[in-house]
């Protein structure tokens, strides 16, 4: 950097880069000026490097602004070099110079940029970012679409309603899993309008399928973490019935038991004011996670769906067994339903049905199906 009017300016420049690079980071995370214009960031206990990704991007976005000083308008950008504990070093010394030699690669690659130490991260990382900017366009461009999982009572396998799952019909590779972007989509803030657009048409498309006078069933959709957390879900969802004059006690949405276990009250009173609003609630991947059941009965839950990681291990697994007939005997005692996911053989249905599993869905009675395929199924009635 050079400074227009001498050293006074610059430090107070860099006193304010300083606080900048200080809010891209977590609490626990470390900021500090290596001398000059160089600074480190320290990024402690990682899952995996998509975080330090994240970092990155935030902070060259945050160099963007223009920084009022004494007069002068300033801009500044930055080169980012990073390396990763024990991958690319095992002390502080080689990882500082190995980030070292990263950035200077990102100086050469053009400036305002990144670059990892390891070029297979880097390679990831640049996937990553191409796989984000494209899911951002399949959004605006409607690559989307929903397939629909139907949802069987046990004891006749009769349709009694269907799960919304979003796909991504990418122009080139075709249908891509939502296993390939849902976490992204998470991550990046992206899962907002994702999750508003799949509501909107889940039930866009329930209506249509009304007017065609198919029977009435459950539709059942998701919503993520994220999404749980907005301020403004319960005014967002009653928009959505409103707009598609969709019935709210055909609507069921499901929250990961992530979502809303540790949120207390506040978690109480979303659920309360979307259950006001007329629809059903389920929990999703029940058994997973940490469910206290003294949360659990004040919530206003109306299904438990167990979790497909317990079905798989059906019959051949004790402990599993265990888990998903205690599931279901507890949900009785609620006044809860109970859905299973991930049914895949006769013997796990036979399983469900002996222990009064009310709903199942799985491959065994279906795949998810494109939106024509699931009303032929409707139409034709018959138990899977």
């Amino acid at each position: 950097m050079t400074w227009p009017c001498g050293h006074p300016i610059g430090d107070l420049l860099l006193q304010q880069v300083a606080a900048l690079l200080s809010t891209c980071v977590r609490e626990e995370d470390t900021v500090a000026r290596l001398g000059g214009d160089e600074f480190v960031v320290l990024l402690e206990q990682l899952a995996d490097t998509a975080f330090a990704t994240d970092v990155a991007r935030k902070i060259l976005q945050a160099l963007t602004q223009t920084h009022e000083l004494e007069g002068h308008s300033l801009v500044v950008g930055g080169s980012i070099g990073i390396s990763t504990y024990p991958a690319d070093g095992e002390n502080a010394t080689t990882l500082l110079r190995n980030a070292d030699t990263a950035m200077y690669r990102s100086k050469d690659d053009g400036r305002n940029t990144f670059r990892y130490y390891s070029a297979e991260l880097t390679r990831s990382a640049r996937e990553r970012l191409t796989l984000e900017a494209e899911l951002r366009r399949a959004i605006e461009r409607q690559e989307l679409v929903l397939h629909f999982q139907p949802q069987v009572d046990v004891a006749s396998r009769r349709i009694i309603g269907a799960e919304a799952l979003v796909r991504w019909d990418h122009p080139h590779s075709g249908l891509i899993s939502p296993l390939r972007f849902i976490h992204l989509a998470e991550e990046t803030g992206l899962i907002l309008p994702l999750g508003e657009w799949v509501l909107h048409s889940a039930c866009e498309q329930f209506q249509t399928w009304q007017a065609q006078g198919l029977p009435p069933f459950t539709l059942a959709v998701n919503l993520s973490p994220r999404q749980f957390q907005q301020r403004d879900l319960v005014r967002q969802v009653r928009a959505i019935l409103d707009a598609c004059a969709m019935p709210p006690h055909l609507l069921e949405l499901e929250i990961t038991e992530g979502a809303i276990m540790g949120r207390g009250e506040n978690a109480r009173d979303i659920l309360i004011a979307l259950k006001s609003l007329g629809l059903k609630l389920a929990i999703d991947d029940f058994g997973t996670g940490y469910s206290s059941l003294a949360y659990l009965r004040r919530f206003p839950i109306n299904v438990l769906k167990i979790d497909q990681s317990f079905m798989h291990d059906i019959p051949h697994d004790t402990g599993a067994m265990e888990i998903a007939a205690t599931i279901v005997a507890m949900a009785r005692n609620l006044h809860m339903d109970v859905l299973a996911e991930g049914v895949e053989s006769e013997e796990q249905l036979a399983f469900l049905q002996m222990h009064g599993c009310d709903y199942a869905q799985g491959y065994l009675l279906s795949r998810p199906l494109a939106a024509e395929a699931f009303a032929e199924l409707l139409r034709r009635g018959d138990a899977l």
